[in-house]
């Protein structure tokens, strides 16, 4: 069943994790990548290729996944552990809780298949890994947007100290994030466009979303912000709460996730606790349940994370 984000003719870039992560080896010594029988569809393959000596093919077995990862920091070297989401969360979280982040050992979880990124049902659909893995205690999170977003962020979280979990975007990923003159930076929410009437929050493919939305609004002389937030934990809160408090207007978070447990109600969290109080919040997410298997452009649909239906549901609460 297809897995891609991408719409028909929209510009996109093959295997940009993988090929990252091979750039990055070349300097690297330390770089070393394992998965859990998935390397083809974490494009890990392309490390597989270029360092075989360095890549490790632990077997359908992801609870020794992460504690091998675990077991190979602790000797000095930094594992990329690629999996997909449902298996490296839920399957193997007791292993990424005690293992990795226990002992704050630089482990990078990289997972595919993130929130509804594929047709084959609740077996494979991540809805609630930012939910589980926010809890754990120490363990930075990246949603990244696109291709761009996705290659920059892996130099960074390598460099970075301690266990991170990277959602990612697998094969041909959209390519968006060139055209607003963006550079992730770990920890740093950006904004990519300004408006007056709305300010949508959002990460992963959501933003390329509201980007979309905002350009259908446009048409209808609705001024639309889109604040891009690529690091789900620690949240950059200084920048979400000044663009929030900047000027009256409606202010939606917009996340491939369920409702709960993941940025939006971050977002809000923090909203409260500075007591800034915008004149509308609305959330944009997965319901609360078990969701159905199909293809994707229909079940964007269906769940309201289309380019349609959010510029529909804002055109609603703007009245």
């Amino acid at each position: 069943m297809n897995t891609a984000i991408a719409a028909e003719g929209q510009r996109v870039q093959a295997t940009p994790f993988g090929k990252a992560l091979v750039a990055l080896a070349a300097e690297r010594p330390d770089v070393v990548g394992l998965t859990a029988d998935l390397a083809k569809y974490t494009d890990l393959h392309l490390f597989a290729q270029a360092y075989p000596d360095r890549y490790y093919q632990m077997g359908m077995a992801e609870q020794l996944l992460m504690a091998a990862a675990g077991g190979m920091a602790k000797e000095g070297l930094t594992p990329f552990a690629t999996t997909y989401a449902v298996f490296g969360t839920r399957r193997a979280y007791d292993f990424v809780h005690q293992v990795i982040a226990e002992e704050n050992l630089n482990v990078k979880i990289c997972c595919a298949l993130p929130g509804l990124t594929t047709g084959y049902g609740p077996s494979h659909q991540a809805t609630d890994d930012l939910a589980l893995m926010r809890a754990v205690p120490g363990l930075t999170i990246v949603d990244p947007c696109d291709a761009l977003d996705l290659a920059q962020a892996v130099p960074q979280i390598a460099a970075h100290r301690g266990p991170v979990y990277l959602r990612l975007l697998r094969g041909n990923v959209p390519l968006v994030l060139d055209e607003y003159d963006y550079q992730f930076e770990l920890g740093r929410a950006k904004l990519l466009r300004d408006g007056r009437d709305v300010l949508i929050i959002s990460s992963g493919f959501m933003t390329m979303r509201a980007l979309e939305a905002a350009e259908t609004l446009a048409a209808d002389k609705v001024g639309v912000a889109v604040l891009h937030c690529p690091t789900i934990k620690p949240l950059d809160v200084e920048t979400i709460v000044s663009a929030v408090a900047s000027q009256p207007r409606l202010v939606v978070v917009a996340e491939n996730h369920s409702v709960i447990g993941g940025l939006g109600e971050a977002v809000a969290s923090a909203l409260l606790q500075r007591r800034v109080q915008p004149p509308g919040f609305q959330l944009v997410g997965l319901p609360d349940g078990f969701l159905d298997a199909g293809a994707l452009p229909t079940l964007h649909e269906r769940y309201g994370i289309s380019r349609q239906a959010l510029a529909q549901r804002i055109k609603g609460w703007l009245g």
